[in-house]
């Protein structure tokens, strides 16, 4: 090589993994337990996508058809992989309540995941434990993370640790003290407490 030739650059080092966000029903990208997630997992190097479903883009209150918040999952999972140069079983799905149910759905039906992150698992509509959210949970064959609050209306700790007993991959739970599905104030906290779980999984 020339003295006066200048080295070739160094190709641009893919991002290892990626992490896709998702609300829960009555939020949207912006949720701020979200924001601290995505702040905590960037500093670590993955990538990070915070999205919202069809519904809240058009300004509407009521959820979309379960095919439509599905099929967002499966696009933006895709486009997340195509953009941060990962392959589709290294992006983390998951998000807050509904966002991360729907995410828990898209892996149970054969979308490819490094792991799901759930926090507030809507186990159950309040006061109703009969009505179970978990006939897919036999499906679900990736690390999981259930990030709750002890007084969560939607499925208290012994019923989300009996329910995820049918998961066939390694599981996760972690509890706040005292709180409700909401987790109000304690951004900081779910977002280290997701942080060291994907550094121990990733």
């Amino acid at each position: 090589m020339s003295p006066h030739a200048k080295p070739k650059a160094k190709p641009t080092k893919q991002k290892k993994y990626a992490l896709l966000l998702t609300p829960g029903a009555s939020a949207n990208r912006n949720q701020s337990a979200l924001v601290a997630i995505d702040d905590a997992a960037s500093a670590m190097g993955i990538a990070v996508a915070r999205v919202d479903f069809p519904y809240t883009k058009a300004g509407r209150k009521a959820p979309d058809k379960p095919a439509v918040l599905l099929q967002t999952i499966v696009d933006e999972a895709a486009q997340l992989a195509s953009d941060a140069g990962v392959k589709a079983d290294r992006v983390f799905l998951g998000g807050r309540s509904m966002g991360g149910r729907i995410c828990s759905l898209a892996v149970a039906d054969g979308l490819p995941a490094a792991g799901l992150v759930l926090v507030s698992y809507p186990l159950h509509p309040p006061g109703r434990p009969e009505k179970l959210r978990t006939e897919h949970f036999g499906a679900i064959d990736v690390p999981c993370l259930f990030l709750s609050g002890t007084r969560d209306a939607f499925g208290s700790p012994a019923e989300l640790e009996a329910a995820t007993a049918g998961i066939h991959a390694p599981v996760t739970h972690l509890w706040l003290e005292g709180c409700d599905h909401g987790l109000r104030g304690q951004d900081a906290t779910v977002a280290a407490q997701v942080a060291g779980w994907l550094a121990a999984v990733s």
